[in-house]
Parts: C-alpha cells; sequence; structure tokens
C-alpha cells in the first residue's frame, strides 16, 4: 500500500486528486492539510511514503514546508503548481532545489476525457516516486567524497547531459559547478512534466554561471550555453552541426528522450567530441545512445548509485558497457572540466 498526504488549501484540489489516486486501489490517502506548516506536522506523525504539496498555501508556503519536511523526516515530495508559465513555475524549482522530487501541474478545469489520461499520469508519478530514497542533505554539512580519478586527454566541444527522476536538482548541482567560460555547448534532456521545460530552463539560468535557455530549431549550439529540450520534441543534432527539434515517436515512452540526442550525435560523427552523462533517472533512456557515442569515442560517465535518487538509466549504461567513469554527481563537474578549453 502507498500512502500519500496531500497538501493543499483549496477543498475541491484535494477532491480532485483523492479521486485521480482512487484509480488505483494500492494507493491510500493517508491524510489532508491546508497549509504548510500542518503538512510538516503531519508528515512526522503520519510518515506518509509520498507527500504531494501545493507550492501557494497559508501558514507556511510549500518551499519553506519542504525545507523543513527534509530537514526533520525526509520524505519523497512531489509539487503542484497551479501555472506552468515559467515565471510562475520558480517557486516549485525552488522546492525542488531543497528537496521535492518533482512538479506537474495543478489539475483545474478537467473534462470527462482528460481525467482518465490525468488520473495515469499522477498514478505513474505516485509510484514512482514514492519508492524513492530521500535523505537528511539539505542541513548537514557535505560528506567527504573520493578524490577524482584521472582525467582522460583529448579535446571536446560538446557535453551532452540525460535525466529523469531525481534530475532537475542534480543537473542544477553539476552545472553550478561549472565555469561561465566553459569551453562546451551543453546539451540537456530532461525528461520533465508538460509545461514545465520553460520554466526548468528559466530556474536553470538563474541558478548557474551558464546562460541557459530552450533549444531552437536550426540554431547552432554556441560554445559557453546550455540548450535544454523542450516539451514534447526530440532535441537532436544534425550532420550538419545544428539542433533539429524532431516530432518522431516517443522513445521509452518519452519524448524528448536522452537517446534521440545521444544517437543524433553519435550517428552523425561527433562522438569523439562529445562528452556524455547520463544523471539520475527511472528506467532505460539514454544507455543505448550512450553506448553507441562510447563506440564512436565519446569520453562517457554515469551518476553512482550512492547519489542517484533512482539508480535505473545509470545502471542500464553501465550494464551494457557504455561509461568510461561511474562517479558521485560531486565529482563529475572536476572530471569533464578540463576536457573542454575555457
Amino acid at each position: 500500500m502507498i500512502r500519500v498526504l496531500i497538501a493543499d488549501d483549496s477543498p475541491l484540489i484535494r477532491a480532485v486528486l483523492r479521486d485521480l489516486l482512487a484509480r488505483d486501489q494500492e494507493i491510500q490517502i493517508a491524510g489532508e492539510v491546508g497549509d504548510g506548516r500542518a503538512a510538516v506536522a503531519q508528515t512526522a506523525l503520519l510518515k506518509p511514503d509520498l507527500v504531494i504539496m501545493d507550492v501557494m498555501m497559508p501558514e507556511m508556503d510549500g518551499i519553506e514546508a519542504v525545507a523543513e519536511i527534509m530537514a526533520r523526516t525526509p520524505t519523497p515530495i512531489l509539487m503542484l503548481s497551479a501555472n506552468t508559465d515559467p515565471t510562475d513555475s520558480r517557486s516549485a524549482f525552488s522546492a525542488i532545489r531543497l528537496g521535492a522530487l518533482d512538479v506537474m501541474a495543478k489539475p483545474a478545469g478537467i473534462t470527462s476525457g482528460a481525467f482518465d489520461h490525468l488520473a495515469d499520469l499522477l498514478v505513474a508519478r505516485v509510484r514512482s516516486l514514492s519508492r524513492i530514497r530521500v535523505m537528511h542533505h539539505f542541513r548537514s554539512s557535505r560528506r567527504n567524497l573520493p578524490p577524482a580519478p584521472v582525467v582522460p586527454e583529448g579535446r571536446r566541444r560538446i557535453l551532452a547531459i540525460g535525466a529523469s527522476t531525481g534530475g532537475p536538482k542534480a543537473v542544477m548541482q553539476l552545472l553550478k559547478e561549472l565555469p561561465a567560460t566553459l569551453g562546451a555547448a551543453v546539451l540537456i534532456v530532461q525528461h520533465i512534466s508538460d509545461g514545465f521545460a520553460a520554466g526548468f530552463a528559466d530556474w536553470l539560468d538563474r541558478e548557474v554561471p551558464l546562460p541557459v535557455a530552450l533549444a531552437q530549431e536550426g540554431e547552432a549550439p554556441p560554445l559557453g550555453r546550455v540548450l535544454v529540450a523542450p516539451n514534447g520534441t526530440h532535441l537532436t543534432v544534425n550532420g550538419g552541426g545544428r539542433i533539429a527539434l524532431r516530432q518522431t515517436p516517443p522513445l521509452h515512452n518519452c519524448r524528448p528522450a536522452v537517446d534521440a540526442l545521444f544517437h543524433s550525435l553519435a550517428e552523425n560523427g561527433q562522438g569523439a567530441e562529445t562528452v556524455g552523462v547520463l544523471l539520475t533517472g527511472m528506467g532505460t533512456d539514454g544507455a543505448a545512445g550512450l553506448k553507441a557515442l562510447h563506440g564512436q569515442g565519446a569520453f562517457t560517465v554515469a551518476q553512482d548509485e550512492a547519489t542517484c535518487a533512482v539508480f535505473g538509466m545509470p545502471k542500464a549504461a553501465i550494464d551494457r558497457g557504455a561509461v568510461d567513469q561511474v562517479l558521485p554527481l560531486a565529482d563529475i563537474a572536476g572530471v569533464v572540466r578540463p576536457l573542454f578549453t575555457t
């Protein structure tokens, strides 16, 4: 049984969430609260498997509540945002920085035709996030990590990063360790809820030294800039070295998919110029593409199990023999940074 605590100040939204989750008999509503302070208290009391948290609430907002929960009783948290506009979704990504695992749009104006689809999405997200182990790590000192391995030689110009569950924060932490003068074009595929890719790019742009934007069709990825895959389209690079946004079928039920980016770089002869990084995520997306890149001379890195929220995608790549080095998240930037001239 998966026990869920719902924290939202709207009785209507709480009722909708109850109805959506009722589609799965293995999900039980452990409790409901209408403000952040009560969410903190009830999380400690009920010890749910997952908290579904609204961003804006009275008494204590969702951001502060996330910080308190992660400091006192670390619990998987799914944030709900009432608006997917990049500016209005900033608070949701601030909550992710503090420890929440993912963000979805708050259900509103659901028609009968959309109800089943939304129920499937929410149930799948609840099932996946509730299994993730979270730890006290936001008010404690940073643990000592092993020294970074010897950096391989070779001039690169593309840093391709793939991530899924737990990825937004991992991507942010990695990019924060890279200088604004990095001599690489950084391409990111992050599995994220529909409507939130622009907000994710906007949040990264404010948090990291490098400028960040959504990828645009036909542009040449510039050195020293980060491009994020838009929602609903595969981010690829064509033979001319330009961005190609594809509406081809999903891979691993994902569009954008990490494999689409990695395969495009390998197929167009850019493997030897690429560093491929596969971060935390559920499933196997990215493993086959990273293997293809590796075979074309790319230097490839996977995040280690200890620092992943979900070890699925990195493990799949490791099992395929696609990875040169398996590293803690905190060590990845130190290894890849010297591969790019500044």
